[in-house]
Order: structure tokens, then sequence, then C-alpha cells
């Protein structure tokens, strides 16, 4: 049970200013809530080159290629959805690097919709070398994940990786100028100790963003390992403040996205913590997910999707295609049920793109 854990959904003490919620920015589809829907995150493949423990099972089986949407149909969607009024793109996968057509999809992605936000999240394995065609090709963000700065306990949380592949990619990230962030999803017994407080030591002299991410309760078969290792965000500040002083809450709590900010005193960089469990940001919610295998997903934690892929196939109009997402996005559910002990079980991370 993790329900005592969960702060209410709906409501929040207007003198907390951790709490205060980013607004989104227009245009873009409202939901049932008024809430403004604009930023889909693409997961462009169930494939990934590691096998982390939070993730999926060593063993992991990915679909076939025909169930999986193809470049041109990735392109039709995201062009639909951009006259919708989406105006931000996140990449994701599996690793999205792992999709042999990115940097192709993000230039054409990138001359339909000019004034659209590119972005990727990555394990930063293969980035060293695409970093700088991906820049060419329109991306602005990279998030990279890199839960450990320990090269055995790197390889221990992934099975497959090798830390200096993915610091590879880190400073080719930098080298190329793209604005960078560093995922951590924090896990009780393997990486809750002195590993969060050397990534955080790398906000000091690094103009970066560390987001340390609670692990949040999924499907892929690892969901008893998930909830019984989750790691809150108050714990994880007060194991940082104790270790490097006190933290300085930044942009008077507005959400950066999904992190609440904060800095150590003189920083160059800043430290985000995701909290989807012990501080829901659901009031704030501006995001729809897009599976590889084209089912629109309202919530990442709700196993609620609709079909894109086959009416696309079929060759459904535009128009009527239109209908269908706004639709959809209309009934977006508030929350992510977590509060209920509502787990969704139906596919694991790599499956939904995060």
């Amino acid at each position: 049970m993790i329900t005592t854990h969960i702060e209410t959904l709906r409501y929040r003490r207007a003198d907390d200013p951790v709490s205060t919620l980013a607004t989104p920015s227009a245009p873009g589809l409202k939901d049932q809530h008024s809430r403004n829907i604009n930023y889909l995150r693409i997961s462009l493949t169930d494939v990934c080159n590691l096998r982390c423990v939070y993730c999926m099972p060593e063993s992991m089986t990915f679909k076939p290629e025909p169930e999986m949407l193809q470049l041109d149909e990735f392109e039709a969607l995201i062009k639909i959805f951009a006259k919708l009024g989406f105006n931000k793109f996140r990449y994701t996968g599996g690793e999205p690097t792992l999709f042999k057509a990115l940097p192709t999809l993000i230039k054409n992605v990138q001359d339909a919709a000019p004034d659209a936000l590119q972005a990727l999240t990555t394990n930063g394995i293969t980035l060293a070398h695409l970093a700088t065609p991906l820049r060419d090709a329109g991306v602005q963000r990279v998030n990279i994940s890199i839960d450990t700065l320990h090269p055995g306990r790197y390889r221990d949380i992934t099975r497959w990786g090798r830390l200096q592949d993915a610091l590879n990619g880190l400073e080719a990230a930098e080298r190329a100028g793209l604005q960078v962030k560093i995922n951590a999803v924090i896990v009780r017994g393997w990486n809750d100790q002195e590993d969060v407080i050397e990534l955080a030591k790398l906000s000091q002299h690094k103009p970066w963003q560390i987001r340390f991410i609670e692990l949040m309760p999924f499907g892929g078969g690892i969901h008893s390992f998930q909830q019984d290792r989750i790691v809150s965000e108050q714990e994880l500040r007060d194991r940082i403040s104790a270790a490097l002083g006190p933290l300085e809450l930044q942009n008077n709590g507005t959400l950066d996205g999904e992190a609440r900010v904060f800095a150590l005193h003189g920083a160059k960089g800043s430290l985000g913590f995701i909290s989807s469990v012990t501080a829901p940001f659901c009031a704030s919610c501006n995001r729809a997910r897009l599976t590889a295998d084209g089912k629109l997903r309202l919530c990442l934690l709700r196993p609620d999707e609709i079909d894109l892929r086959t009416p696309l196939r079929q060759g459904q109009s535009v128009t009527d295609m239109n209908s269908h997402i706004r639709k959809a996005i209309f009934r977006k559910p508030w929350g992510h049920g977590l509060d209920q002990d509502e787990f969704a079980t139906d596919r694991a991370m790599s499956e939904i793109g995060g």
C-alpha cells in the first residue's frame, strides 16, 4: 500500500509555494478539466539497448515490426497534432536513437512545424555520434538517463550498459550546444545513497538540471519490485541538504514541466524533483503520449488508449482523424489513480515512452 504517502490530487494549499503549478502555454486542445494539452511524447520504438532493473525484465519480448508505426506514419500523425495546436514534441522509446530514421523524422517535423520545440529523452549510449546530426535536424533539448556515476552500479542497474558510453554521449550533447538535463530514477537499495549526492554535485559546476525521478509502480512483470523501491522527494531533498547545504526553491515553486526545481547555493545548474507518487502534478498535466504501435495514451499510469494506427492505415481523412483525436483528448482523466492504489499493468514503461 502506498496511499498514505500520496498527496490529494485535486486540492493544494494556496500558501505552499512548492505546490505552485505551471501554466501550460497556448495553443493546444482543452480536456474536460479545462487543461490545455499541447505536448506530445512520442515513443518511436519499444526496443532498448539496456535492460534497466526498474523498467523491464532482461528477457523482454518486443512487438513485431509490422505492428509498429513507420516513418511516414509518424510524420503524418505528428503533423496532424501540430495543426491541432501541439507545439512540443519529445521523442522517447524504448531507446529513440535506435529508430534509424530519427534525424530524418526530426528534420521533416521541423520543416512542417518550425515553431515547435523538439526534444529527446535517451540513455545516451549512442549519442556520441548522433548529437550534432540531431541538433542540425532540429532537436533543441536532450534529457539523458544516468542513474549513477559509479561504473559498477551503472552496469548493475542497466544490466548491459557501460557508464562511459553514456558520459561520452553527455559530453557530445554539451559540445553540440543542446540544452542538457540528466534524468535519474532513484531506486531504494540501488542508488538512493551516495549516488544521489554525486549526481547533485554535478549541478554545482555545470548548467544542467539534474532530475531525480520517483519510481512509479507499473506493468511489465516487475510491479512488486517497483512498488517496494519508491524513494520520496522529501527523503531525497533531506539527504542532499544534509550533505551539500540548503536547497533554494526556484521560480517561486512553479513547475518546470513535471519537476519542482531547487538549487544549491552558488550552483550553475539546478535540481529537479519529479514526484509522481508522493507529490503528483496532475493538475498541470499538459501532455498526451503516442506509443510506437500507434495508440494515443491519455495518461501514463492509466490504460485508456485510442487506436490511431488502424484508421491511419485505412486511409481515414485528416478531418476525421482530427475529430478522433479531439474527442480523445477531451476525455483525458484528471489523475493517475495511485491514491486509490490503481496501477497501470497493461504495458511496461518501454512500451509507452514515459
